[in-house]
């Protein structure tokens, strides 16, 4: 489909998780991938599963023969990871934290808990504590003043 907002074709996806089943939507970059899939497969099904039952195993053999399967501190790589990785970007891009929330089935609350944290150092702080224009500031006092 294409996305009204930014007129880019994008994925819309039916999650179904733990807690039912849910929406969400993929960045551009997912529809060649995708594309790519549906042409080894043939026609697809709307109903059909993408990965199947064996995401498991396709997943530690994709890594396996990437030599990815361990993150830089040996810590072994899931389909979890690639939450993690997606969370990180969008929010490194200056994706709003709710619409991410929203996508991933999560709360804002858990993104800044658990994926927020490690963006700490890209915060802008002259951006989160500019301070009003002097114009702003000159008519401050005065609006107390009077009250």
């Amino acid at each position: 489909m294409t996305d009204a907002a930014t007129q880019q074709r994008i994925l819309e996806i039916d999650v179904r998780g733990k807690r039912g089943v849910g929406f969400c939507k993929s960045t551009p970059d997912a529809v060649p991938a995708f594309e790519r899939l549906l042409k080894r497969r043939g026609a697809p099904n709307p109903t059909n599963l993408v990965f199947g039952k064996i995401q498991r195993q396709l997943l530690n053999a994709v890594l396996d023969e990437l030599g990815l399967k361990e993150d830089r501190d040996g810590n072994p790589r899931t389909a979890y990871s690639l939450r993690h990785t997606y969370i990180c970007l969008r929010l490194l891009e200056g994706a709003d934290i709710y619409q991410v929330a929203k996508n991933c089935r999560t709360s804002v609350e858990m993104i800044e808990k658990f994926y927020a944290s490690h963006i700490k150092t890209r915060l802008d702080a002259a951006a989160l504590n500019g301070r009003p224009s002097s114009r702003k500031n000159a008519s401050a006092p005065k609006a107390l003043a009077n009250a």
